[in-house]
């Protein structure tokens, strides 16, 4: 049996500050802190002391905490006035902006389920998400209108539209300053279990079309919980955060999306928690040279996100020419980052040793499952660290029996974050995906002797790209729809910091014309950019299958993984 983590150990057992104890959670007995808050909207009314402190900042626009919660309750009376109420479904779909923040605890505040939906997908995929979560609202920015514009005729249940950024009524929408009403004060509560559903986070499937992850109040407490337990344990290891220097307002850089567990869970609303201050980076592409120029002016003393963006920080030819000495936090997840990364981290950033972090989660388990830092995390560069405080994790065989250390499997894991109501209309994915409780994650990994998580392959037909999850299945079908396409598999191929590209092999008709360029465009009408094939091979011969017709993928991708990364030395 492993040893459990000391400091862990003294925190959350008997009669510690975050007890951890076994209660019935839907008919499973699952492991959560004894002492918790029971709903989002209470998060929010615990922020009052810190009235005057920098909550958001994006370019010149800056809101306290008292700013935006003053916001927040006069969007979310404005919500009520409109009909919205429990359980009813509000869809978000813009860049990162304060807006977009200020509806999330809106929704919060009354019991209204968020959707936030890819704020890059195309007209086709915006349909779906909000014809399958059924948003009765939506809110959005002037660009995405245009997407949606199109379609507004063919959503019966939506039925107000506010733009943010708008002046005025754009063609039978609203500008998002009519939800910000006049009445700040006035009570906006509302009677919330911990098991309802907050939010609707849309994660590819292998199936095709995007599935909805079901997020409840408990799962995102839960992690916010794990993750300040995590943060209490590293400052008593002897690395305390840098807020805890009462003249020091810790700043986080917020480079991911919000519509992402990442952005969202792990970085929007813990800071919101332990009353940080927020940088939200420029609408657009990521650039690094401006990202440090706002690390410099805002003093940030936090960076995270994906190994992308932490590659282009340090491979940046300008980093010389900026102070980033503020930096004393970077954590990142959502990809395998690869040994070299951490060692070039070391190098650009020498103290950043003792507190770099890395994290393993999916939006099923709202974000953060396992994690590891410091020490810990230069020792064993290939792991992805232990299971969160109350996460159970355990590696499964074919069999379904769980497998002996050092041995690899599916993951499989359990807690208070793990979503318990699965996906949204989903019956048929969520039979899949459950065993008792436990979640079946699709990816393959291992455990050693002292309990350091590697992530080894993956067992479902997914591509991260950059963080992002592209299910192969959903660029097939629309290479599929080509006239001059007979066959096509989609496969991820390796990259040294996007972590994976996305790779099409198809077979064409005899004599078609058609390019690699000409599929690109096609794939570009109907998807997100970042599902587009970065590779396209065209060929004339079938593609390779076995007996029972299932496309050989390892060997279109050339038999590597991303997920080879994982130093196996350690085991």
């Amino acid at each position: 049996m492993r040893e459990p983590d000391p400091v862990i150990a003294q925190l959350t057992g008997p009669d510690g500050p975050f007890e951890i104890v076994v209660e019935d959670v839907l008919g499973k007995p699952t492991q959560v802190y004894r002492r918790r808050m029971r709903a989002l909207g209470d998060v929010l009314e615990q922020s009052a002391g810190r009235d005057d402190l920098t909550w958001l900042v994006q370019g010149d626009r800056r809101l306290t905490f008292a700013e935006h919660n003053a916001a927040a309750r006069r969007c979310a009376r404005s919500l009520r006035a409109l009909g919205i109420a429990r359980r009813d479904r509000v869809a978000i779909v813009s860049a990162n902006c304060p807006e977009w923040v200020v509806m999330f605890w809106a929704c919060a505040l009354i019991g209204a389920i968020a959707v936030p939906l890819n704020a890059w997908w195309k007209t086709e995929e915006l349909e779906f998400g909000l014809t399958d979560s059924g948003a009765r609202v939506l809110v959005t920015d002037a660009k995405r209108l245009e997407l949606v514009r199109p379609i507004l005729g063919a959503l019966p249940e939506l039925e107000q539209v506010f733009v943010i950024g708008a002046d005025g009524d754009q063609g039978g929408v609203e500008p998002f300053a009519k939800l910000l009403g006049d009445s700040a004060h006035a009570a906006v509560g509302a009677e919330v279990d911990e098991d309802d559903i907050f939010a609707i986070l849309y994660t590819s499937g292998t199936t095709g079309r995007p599935k909805g992850a079901t997020i409840t109040h408990r799962q995102i407490i839960a992690n916010l919980q794990n993750i300040i337990v995590l943060g209490v344990a590293q400052a008593m290891r002897g690395t305390p955060p840098p807020e805890a220097k009462a003249d020091v307002q810790s700043a986080s850089l917020l480079v991911v999306p919000l519509f992402h567990v990442t952005g969202c869970l792990s970085t929007m609303t813990v800071n919101y928690a332990t009353g940080a201050k927020l940088v939200l980076m420029p609408p657009g592409r990521f650039d690094p040279v401006e990202a440090m120029r706002v690390i410099e002016r805002e003093r940030v003393t936090s960076i995270g996100g994906v190994p992308t963006i932490m590659w282009r920080i340090i491979d940046a030819p300008e980093r010389a020419d900026f102070d980033l000495s503020s930096v004393q936090r970077a954590s990142y997840g959502g990809a395998p980052a690869a040994p070299e990364l951490v060692d070039r981290i070391a190098e650009a950033f020498p103290n950043l040793r003792k507190t770099l972090t890395t994290a393993y989660g999916l939006t099923e388990t709202a974000s953060v499952a396992t994690a590891h830092g410091g020490d810990d995390y230069f020792a064993h560069p290939g792991s992805v660290g232990r299971p969160a405080p109350t996460v159970e994790l355990k590696i499964v065989g074919d069999d379904d029996r769980e497998q002996p250390t050092g041995s690899p499997g599916e993951i499989w894991i359990k807690g208070p974050n793990v979503m318990a109501h699965g996906y949204w209309n989903r019956p048929d994915a969520n039979a899949l995906s459950f065993t008792d409780g436990w979640f079946h994650t699709g990816d393959i990994g291992k455990v050693d002797a002292d309990g350091f998580v590697y992530i080894v392959d993956r067992a479902k037909d997914l591509i991260i790209r950059a963080g992002e999850n592209i299910a192969c299945v959903e660029i097939e079908h629309v290479l599929f729809q080509h006239p001059d396409v007979v066959d096509a598999a989609v496969v991820g191929v390796t990259h040294p910091v996007l972590g994976e590209e996305v790779k099409a092999v198809v077979q064409v008709k005899t004599g078609a014309a058609v390019t690699a360029d000409d599929l690109r465009a096609f794939c570009r009408i109907h998807l997100a950019d970042f599902k587009v094939p970065e590779h396209v091979e065209m060929r004339s011969d079938a593609l390779p299958r076995n007996p029972a017709g299932k496309v050989l993928k390892n060997l279109l991708r050339g038999g590597e993984s991303a997920f080879a990364v994982a130093d196996d030395s350690a085991l």
